[in-house]
């Protein structure tokens, strides 16, 4: 990778209680190296399907990793989107935040999976995991053994 080359990194994000720990792994991303953010809220058209919205989250995002962020329509179906823009070549990396388990529709469709089954690296956060653990029982997880570009 030459010195002018960024890594791009998809952040997704819905209705995540977890915005300290988002904003810190954006933020301990972008010291790490030349990158890109772009988020994606799955259905953030619907106000009663997340918390999250591109208004609120957008700045908070970028005071975060201090540069632009740009923003993808993350429609009803988060893993289409995800799959199209990876599949794509557009990003290089995908950081999932969403809620525990139990509460998770995107836990509960195995997004984090699937997505690391795209061959892109994955970071989870979730809440109620501890760092430094494992995907069942560690707050930020590293899914595949893919290396994230340029590292």
């Amino acid at each position: 990778m030459d010195s002018t080359e960024r890594t791009r990194i998809l952040v997704v994000a819905n209705r995540t209680t977890e915005t300290p720990r988002l904003l810190d792994a954006v933020r301990e991303r972008a010291v790490a190296g030349p990158c890109e953010f772009v988020l994606l809220i799955p259905d953030a058209g619907s106000r009663n399907r997340t918390d999250w919205t591109l208004e609120s989250a957008l700045p908070m995002m970028r005071r975060a990793c201090g540069r632009t962020v740009e923003a993808l329509d993350g429609g009803a179906k988060p893993f289409e989107a995800v799959s199209e823009a990876v599949k794509g070549g557009l990003f290089d990396e995908v950081i999932v935040s969403t809620l525990p388990h139990k509460a998770a529709r995107l836990m509960h469709r195995d997004l984090p999976q699937r997505i690391a089954g795209l061959g892109v690296p994955v970071t989870v956060i979730e809440p109620g995991r501890r760092a430094g653990m494992g995907l069942a029982d560690g707050s930020m997880s590293l899914l595949t053994g893919v290396p994230p570009r340029g590292r």
